[in-house]
């Protein structure tokens, strides 16, 4: 997913909102890796929703003795009750405001200073190869450069993340067809935790017959 696919379809907006599909969430979060602007929009997005929850939280039902308990009513309609409103809209402008004068600056000088984030590298030909060491930090996700060897037996190939446990943590399927045999995948950071993850590589024919490519130890560090 490109920057543009991501406006066009509203890609911020349905993320926040837990909108997209497992594949397309996998590719915006892919798209996050590489996009500061979109990087940017998500958190201070992620920001206005927890507020925004907090300030629509619905207020506890009064129960009188004998008296059925009136029927709940959606917590949008609390915007109408004048005593709930004006506190309400004080507190928005107050977080619109923060955010104006304190958050997006931050997050701009965030944006527009250079920052590289974890990653590692796992070359597919090697054999035995040493441990992949990658250090980040909780609920960080992570950038891997896998360098696959051109086979023109092989029309695709999955990649499949599994946890100490040996639980498949994640996978990703991506075309043979590349001009470079270097690949930029990147690992969202959700459920990822210290321990020795094995990074499972599969060659898919065009018939649709796997070969295992082998298995790679990537070693994951949480800096707390």
């Amino acid at each position: 997913m490109d920057h543009a696919e991501a406006v066009q379809t509203n890609a911020t907006e349905r993320y926040l909102l837990n909108e997209l599909g497992p594949e397309l969430r996998d590719q915006f979060e892919e798209h996050l890796f590489e996009c500061q602007e979109c990087a940017l929009d998500v958190r201070a997005g992620a920001m206005f929703v927890e507020q925004s929850k907090i300030t629509l939280a619905e207020q506890p039902i009064a129960v009188v003795a004998g008296k059925q308990p009136d029927r709940p009513k959606p917590a949008w309609m609390a915007w109408f009750r004048p005593a709930f409103a004006l506190p309400a809209l004080a507190i928005l402008l107050v977080v619109i405001a923060y955010q104006n004068f304190v958050t997006y600056p931050h997050l701009m000088k965030a944006a527009n200073e250079p920052h590289v984030g974890p990653w590692g590298s796992v070359n597919v030909a090697t054999r035995g190869a040493a441990v992949t060491t990658i250090k980040a930090h909780p609920g960080e996700g992570f950038g891997l450069l896998v360098s696959i060897p051109p086979d023109n037996s092989y029309a695709s190939y999955n990649l499949d993340l599994y946890s100490p446990a040996g639980k498949l943590q994640w996978s990703l399927k991506i075309p043979a067809s590349s001009p470079d045999e270097t690949r930029s995948i990147y690992v969202p950071g959700t459920g990822l935790a210290n321990g020795t993850y094995k990074l499972g590589v599969t060659g898919i024919s065009a018939t649709g017959q796997s070969s295992d490519l082998g298995s790679y130890p990537i070693e994951l560090q949480i800096q707390q």
